[in-house]
């Protein structure tokens, strides 16, 4: 059963969702953008252990509220983990107002047909039950879209919604992420295939139920419109999906009811070696902006 304020906070909440879910491949890449290199740190553990200071500053800095913020994906180890003394779930809906997903994929498989698919998830009724236990609201898996090839992006949809589906039933709300490549020749096409799949797939979601769906941001401004006034989506979300942040936000304002939920977008700027007023005041810009942009649509 899902928590009623932390649905409506999704649905008419004015803000977007940050992703702090970086994972083992992304961690490394994530923590040098935020100024800390590899010979920092000297196991898997002590990176993690840096990533996790990175994203409890964030999660702690005083911008970081649910006036602008209304959503967070964490990694599992940051479910696990703590931020000021509460598990993680607990403290971001508790402190901040702010609702939280766990990402639950493990990667992706090699391309086939133009796309990546999910790669299988053990132990995954185990991991959405410790979810619910955790206060977890919803989930987030991603799989690629590398090329308009309707077969490929056919089956990404279809597996996205089988997972989706399992979701819900453990009374969870997933976040769809079939991310389309923004570097590919045809990237407005693969979103008209995207579009009309997602479109057809909906009809698989269990009467009375919502699903997020988190989407890159398109060619066409509004390519995605249908789907954010469609009773069975929760809410449309833009991934940044490798756009700088300026670019990123110039596009997310041209899309009506679609709202922002940027990684490396939201962490661009920020700086271990940063005092915690020049952190919070970057933050506070940063979060300024990707609010603006979502709520400018």
């Amino acid at each position: 059963m899902t928590n009623p304020n932390m649905a409506e906070k999704i649905r008419a909440g004015q803000g977007f969702i940050a992703a702090l879910d970086q994972s083992g491949g992304s961690t490394p890449k994530a923590l040098k953008l935020y100024g800390v290199e590899a010979d920092a740190y000297s196991s898997d553990a002590e990176m993690y252990d840096m990533i996790h200071a990175m994203r409890a500053r964030i999660v702690s800095s005083p911008s970081f509220t649910g006036e602008r913020v209304i959503g967070a994906i964490l990694f599992e180890m940051t479910m696990d983990r703590e931020i000021d003394g509460k598990p993680s779930a607990k403290a971001l809906w508790d402190d901040n107002g702010v609702v939280p997903f766990l990402k639950i994929d493990k990667g992706l498989e090699d391309e086939e047909h133009g796309v990546q698919l999910l790669k299988p998830i053990p132990g995954l009724d185990a991991l959405l039950a410790r979810a619910v236990q955790n206060g977890i609201f919803g989930t987030k898996e991603r799989s690629v879209i590398n090329a308009a090839n309707q077969r490929g992006i056919r089956a990404v949809v279809q597996q996205q919604f089988q997972l989706g589906n399992q979701v819900l039933a453990a009374g969870l709300v997933p976040i769809i992420e079939p991310e389309v490549t923004i570097t590919i020749a045809d990237k407005a096409e693969a979103e008209q295939m995207l579009l009309e799949e997602i479109t057809s797939a909906l009809d698989t979601v269990p009467a009375g139920q919502q699903i997020i769906l988190k989407l890159s941001l398109p060619e066409i401004a509004n390519q995605y419109k249908s789907l954010c006034v469609d009773a069975r989506v929760m809410k449309v979300v833009a991934l940044s999906g490798g756009y700088a942040r300026d670019e990123a936000n110039a596009r997310l304002s041209k899309n009506t009811g679609m709202i922002g939920s940027f990684s490396r977008a939201l962490t661009e700027g920020l700086s271990h070696k940063q005092t915690q007023a020049d952190f919070d005041a970057v933050l506070d810009a940063t979060i300024g902006g990707i609010f603006e942009a979502s709520i400018a649509g």
